[in-house]
């Protein structure tokens, strides 16, 4: 089902500290108003700055996978594991996953597991901007068990609107040392698009679950990750130590600490310019892996296309897959689905 974005900039609340630090200065936005939402749905507003880089400026160019899935929805040798996917930033666009979900084979009609021993790896930001977070959430659960039962697996990583969502639960209005002023996760989760439709249907279920997420993976030569930040470097010096550290954290159920692991995960534009591939480096040489796979930063700002304001015209930008840059090194995932974009749900490794 197609959806239609908020619309406007996204104003700085007075004494609050905006949830995406160092981010830079808002972007412009507009589209078109939407009628169909239900009435409990709350819209974001734009908050993330446009990179006005070309498509193959620098050492980024596009790249859109054309791996076919395999018969018998993404089916694998009986001896070896199953085909890896990863999906984007879903950010409670559930009929979009749905699609993306079912035309790569991975579920079926009923929205079932259909991909036996295949992998997939959810990148993180579930919920807040889109309608129906807890939805999202409830259907990823579904398949873990699922894929887990047919020899594979569903697996997801830990964004920062999942420690949003749990901070604004559990602290609510507390205020916080953002190192700016004043804050809440409160004040912050709504100014981001959390929707109260979501909150109010959120259980200790959901809770747990998200607050048990990895922040980081690595599969098939593939660095997992949610940000494109390098502040994973500050938790640990192996994959296993920076889960943990994350783990503690959240479990410590201490405001201004979970504040600060927040705000260290809204980081991004770590792998672009120059300075990426370093970056990239950095990580890779920490963790492993040949590549690094990250959400987080919408392709359309990567690439400083942020779609038309003319809703008649077919509205967002066009993105047909990854984005590849950093010399090759990073691939982004987050398809700008927020903004008319596309939900990225593809196969690793991309079909060069």
């Amino acid at each position: 089902m197609p959806h239609t974005p908020a619309q406007g900039t996204h104003p700085e609340a007075p004494g609050t500290a905006s949830a995406y630090p160092n981010s830079g200065p808002p972007a412009p936005y507009a589209a078109a108003a939407s009628t169909d939402l239900p009435a409990e749905y709350t819209p974001t507003e734009r908050d993330l700055p446009v990179i006005r880089r070309g498509v193959n400026d620098g050492a980024t160019l596009a790249f859109s996978t054309d791996t076919e899935p395999e018969a018998g929805g993404a089916a694998a040798d009986d001896e070896g594991p199953g085909p890896l996917y990863v999906v984007g930033d879903v950010h409670g666009y559930l009929d979009e996953l749905r699609t993306a979900l079912h035309e790569q084979g991975l579920i079926d009609d009923e929205d079932r597991w259909a991909a036996g021993t295949a992998r997939l790896w959810f990148l993180g930001d579930f919920t807040d901007r889109g309608p129906d977070g807890i939805g999202v959430i409830d259907l990823v659960m579904r398949l873990s068990a699922e894929a887990a039962a047919a020899g594979g697996y569903c697996k997801a990583l830990m964004g920062n609107h999942e420690l949003l969502l749990i901070g604004a639960k559990r602290f609510a209005d507390t205020p916080v040392n953002s190192g700016a002023g004043t804050a809440s996760f409160q004040a912050a989760w709504l100014l981001n698009g959390g929707q109260r439709s979501d909150m109010e249907r959120l259980e200790d279920h959901h809770l747990q679950w998200m607050s048990r997420l990895d922040a980081i993976a690595e599969e098939d030569g593939h660095l997992l990750v949610h940000s494109d930040t390098t502040a994973y470097l500050e938790f640990g010096d192996s994959i296993e130590a920076v889960n943990d550290r994350v783990t503690e954290i959240i479990q410590r159920n201490d405001a201004d600490e979970c504040w600060d692991l927040f705000r260290k995960f809204t980081k991004r534009f770590a792998f672009r310019d120059d300075a990426g591939p370093q970056a990239v480096h950095e990580l890779l040489s920490r963790y492993g892996g040949r590549r690094i796979v990250h959400g987080h930063s919408p392709i359309p700002y990567l690439l400083g296309d942020v779609g038309s304001e003319d809703a008649e015209d077919g509205g967002g930008p066009d993105i047909q897959g990854p984005h590849v840059y950093a010399d090759g090194l990073a691939i982004a995932m987050d398809g700008g689905v927020t903004m008319a974009g596309k939900l990225l749900v593809v196969q690793l490794p991309l079909a060069d």
